[in-house]
């Protein structure tokens, strides 16, 4: 009896730590429950927020989100939102300098509220359009309306109140990136080449922060100015895409820009930042290479098909092997793996600062080790 008396403080002892531990091991299984049911609970909100932003964007505090111009029930109410009304004799037409779908395009002049002139490029409606016609016409200005960024063509007003009606922009002296190269074949050192692909990532990063997706980048739709500096134009094709069951081979315009597009935008109609990052890999493509037609003579059907099979572009002469990763790397089949703007332009101002990572160039590579030398194909 003794013996169970001196053994019962022990027992109690045993009891109260293994009844502690339990607690305790419990109260850890639920706080862990507790923790997973939170980030399940943040991640299902998260993923809601996403898909209730067209394209996935989530608007970041401080910056406006694009607004798409359709929403409107009266699409002349995003007209008078998002862009100014120009009195007409405020304008000069000087000559012409192209046409567009919609009529002439002219440079001229425009007289500002301070008296002083600037030159500017009139887009003009042709006579004889339907409602339809005029509305899609003022599309354009209604989305260029809402982008403020030096690397982004800028609307300066509009003329809707008497005929023609116009879309009135700055000018940009040295036309089309594409047409420009071409021009000055092997004119620009590698440094300033650069510099005008960084121009371009920054105005598309720009977009992709607003959540806005072009859709149609390519080096015709860039403006070059006297200074270099790129600036994203063209915003018309969107609509056309996203109303136009056939979108997914042409438009209104003509056929869909195969050689620039990613293949889940050909496919499916996924367009994304994603598919911008790919589009931008075939400027950069265009700017080293002066202005080279991608995939060359290949029909548009071939190039499908061989991208498929894992065909990239190789490296334009003189490209740093530096640029043609970067290439590559917006080709990634999975969109995912694609580089967002950001980053594309941080690594872009890495090379601007360290000038000498883009003197190995592709072909030196190729030289040196042909074995080794794996930048033709992308199967991932």
């Amino acid at each position: 009896a003794d013996d169970v008396l001196a053994r019962a403080p022990m027992r109690r002892f045993l009891f109260c730590f293994f009844l502690q531990i339990f607690c305790y091991s419990d109260c850890c299984i639920c706080s862990f429950s507790r923790c997973q049911w939170y980030f399940k609970a943040k991640m299902t909100t998260e993923e809601k927020r996403r898909t209730s932003y067209q394209n996935g964007h989530i608007p970041v505090p401080g910056i406006k989100t694009y607004v798409d111009p359709d929403t409107y029930e009266d699409p002349t109410q995003a007209v008078h939102e998002f862009t100014k009304e120009i009195d007409p004799s405020r304008i000069r037409i000087e000559r012409v300098i192209g046409a567009g779908e919609f009529g002439e395009v002219c440079s001229g002049r425009l007289r500002t509220l301070g008296k002083k002139e600037i030159a500017v490029a009139i887009k003009t409606l042709k006579g004889g359009y339907v409602d339809r016609q005029r509305r899609d016409f003022l599309r354009e200005a209604s989305i260029m309306g809402q982008f403020d960024h030096p690397n982004i063509i800028r609307l300066e007003g509009v003329v809707t109140k008497s005929r023609p009606v116009m879309i009135v922009v700055e000018y940009v002296e040295n036309g089309s990136l594409d047409s420009f190269l071409r021009q000055h074949d092997g004119h620009f050192t590698v440094i300033q080449l650069v510099g005008m692909l960084r121009g371009i990532a920054s105005g598309m990063k720009y977009l992709s922060d607003i959540g806005y997706v072009h859709r149609d980048l390519a080096a015709r739709n860039i403006l070059v100015n006297s200074n270099l500096v790129c600036k994203v134009s063209d915003f018309g094709l969107s609509r056309v895409l996203e109303d136009d069951p056939e979108a997914a081979y042409t438009t209104t315009g003509g056929k869909i820009p195969i050689r620039w597009t990613a293949p889940e935008a050909i496919s499916y109609r996924k367009f994304s930042s994603a598919s911008d990052a790919w589009s931008y890999g075939i400027v950069m493509w265009e700017v080293m290479s002066y202005g080279e037609r991608p995939y060359w003579e290949m029909s548009n059907q071939d190039v499908i098909l061989s991208i498929e099979e894992g065909y990239r572009l190789p490296a334009p002469m003189g490209c740093p092997v530096a640029l043609h990763q970067l290439m590559l790397h917006c080709w990634q089949k999975e969109r995912n793996h694609r580089p967002k703007f950001p980053d594309i332009v941080s690594f872009l101002d890495k090379l601007i600062r360290n000038p000498s990572s883009l003197l190995p160039l592709v072909e030196d590579i190729q030289r040196c080790s042909p074995k080794n030398f794996t930048y033709f194909t992308c199967k991932s």
